[in-house]
């Protein structure tokens, strides 16, 4: 890069840089895309597979515990495969599981097929921003990385939408089939932007490491995903997985600290900034997808909105994101740390929003509370990646890519349970709460203005009633879920803080 160039503004990226931009946003959106797909489908593909609701579970959890597993090795893979290969053939095997979900016949192969798509999917990530930090001049990485974060996020925006669409013309086979297309472009586009990318070196695989770390991601994943159904350490299965997790979680730390070239070099955690980059990626991961999970079924199941609908009022994120990318770059480079904090207490307010919804919640509340929480995304997202990158070694980015994907994935799978437990007890707890309220000896049930269907004195009248208590009871559910959110990007707007601060 000349020096004219490295002085210059955005019209100075190459025709390879752009193409670079576009293979890597495209597969990073294609990515993005089933991490809520799947979810929209969910009650199509337990139906047409004759599974109970705690069998196709496993259809969301293994995806989500092969991508926490495979996503350390990306740093590991890079430097023996080289950047065009390992993205082409990760997008490749990407792109034929998700094929083998559309085709699948049974749970089983619809199981291994999904995990066969988060192993394959898991280096897509962090190959993505490696790629993106290692090709482009310093002066407009703010811009690279917009683009890639709106990938990121816009994919699980625009998958419910499209994924509505393919679902209710065709079936839930059709949302996985629409993968396949944009894949093989994706794959076209990296076979020429990294021609020359090529490059390879031998670095011993750490196996003790890479075990220990994935025997206890996977144990704390299921602890949060099963717990509530087995009634958590009531349950030996709990405690088998927490057990096992806590032992290959202090392996794995004394095996880091002790061996020449560990799995993950813990090194890189000396390193302020990325620290605190990565705690701030997991919170960033816990408030990324989990509204995107609760909204479709908060208002399809308490206010009867089609899965179209719900689509199009998810998407008013992916509106917001894009509207980011007018003002981040420039407050990118003049003010990160104001930056972060700014996109965290956007993200806050947005929860709060939400958290002020009742059960006659309107479309343009939702719409632009969304918009809000998609805006502040795009404003924490960048000035949080430059920063914590910006003082690293180019040698190390791809590793500390890894781990910062990692720990993004795994904030966001952890509270997307942790909310969900959230809405089912408290649930349960207020329906058993308001319930005590129904009694002959109530007054209020007597009045005129009560609706007539609500009668204490046919069997048809109770059941109306709590039918609608119910309804009521999983309101106040989400509620307690979206103030969970917000708190927690509350709780995170002190680490911008604490970065140290960088040239311009």
């Amino acid at each position: 890069m000349t020096a004219v160039a490295v002085q210059g503004g955005l019209f100075t990226i190459s025709g390879r840089q752009w193409l670079i931009l576009l293979m890597v946003q495209l597969a990073n959106m294609l990515f993005g895309m089933t991490i809520t797909l799947a979810n929209l489908v969910l009650p199509q593909m337990r139906g047409n597979l004759s599974a109970t609701p705690e069998e196709i579970s496993w259809v969301i959890t293994l995806n989500l515990v092969a991508t926490a597993v495979a996503t350390p090795m990306t740093g590991w893979l890079a430097s023996r495969l080289g950047w065009r290969n390992l993205m082409f053939f990760t997008v490749l095997g990407f792109t034929a599981t998700s094929l083998l979900c559309g085709l699948a016949s049974s749970l089983e192969t619809l199981v291994f097929a999904r995990i066969g798509q988060g192993i394959f999917g898991a280096p897509i990530m962090p190959l993505g921003q490696a790629i993106l930090l290692g090709t482009f001049p310093r002066h407009l990485q703010p811009v690279a990385l917009v683009m890639w974060g709106i990938g990121a996020v816009f994919g699980p925006v625009v998958g419910p939408i499209l994924g509505s669409i393919a679902t209710e013309a065709y079936d839930w086979r059709a949302a996985f089939f629409m993968i396949v297309p944009p894949g093989i472009c994706a794959l076209v586009c990296i076979w020429f932007a990294l021609r020359d990318y090529t490059g390879r070196t031998s670095v011993k695989f750490d196996w003790t490491g890479f075990l220990a770390l994935s025997v206890a991601i996977v144990a704390a994943q299921l602890i949060f995903d099963r717990g509530h159904r087995l009634d958590w350490f009531d349950s030996t299965e709990i405690v088998f997985y927490a057990f096992a997790g806590a032992l290959a979680f202090w392996v794995f730390i004394v095996h880091c600290l002790t061996v020449p070239e560990p799995f993950l070099n813990p090194r890189l955690l000396l390193d302020r900034n990325f620290s605190i980059g990565i705690l701030l990626a997991f919170v960033m991961g816990m408030l990324s997808f989990t509204s995107i999970v609760l909204l479709p079924t908060l208002l399809h199941d308490l206010r009867g909105y089609p899965d179209n609908a719900i689509g199009g009022l998810i998407a008013a994120r992916g509106l917001g994101n894009w509207t980011a990318f007018l003002v981040i770059v420039q407050f990118t480079r003049i003010a990160p740390r104001l930056a972060i904090a700014c996109g965290m207490a956007l993200q806050a307010g947005a929860g709060l929003w939400m958290a002020q919804f009742d059960i006659n919640l309107t479309e343009t509340e939702v719409f632009w509370s969304n918009m809000l929480q998609g805006f502040g995304q795009s404003i924490t997202f960048t000035p949080m990646t430059v920063m914590a990158f910006s003082t690293l070694a180019p040698r190390q980015v791809t590793e500390a890519s890894a781990i910062f994907t990692l720990m993004r994935n795994f904030g966001s799978s952890l509270f997307i349970s942790v909310a969900v437990l959230v809405v089912i007890r408290s649930t349960a707890s207020n329906y058993a709460r308001l319930t005590e309220f129904i009694t002959p000896y109530n007054k209020v049930l007597s009045m005129p203005g009560l609706p007539t269907s609500w009668s204490l004195d046919s069997a048809t009248g109770l059941l109306s009633l709590s039918n609608e208590i119910q309804r009521q009871a999983a309101m106040i559910g989400y509620v307690n879920a979206f103030y969970l959110t917000a708190f927690t990007a509350v709780a995170a707007i002190p680490l911008a803080a604490l970065m140290r601060r960088v040239p311009r």
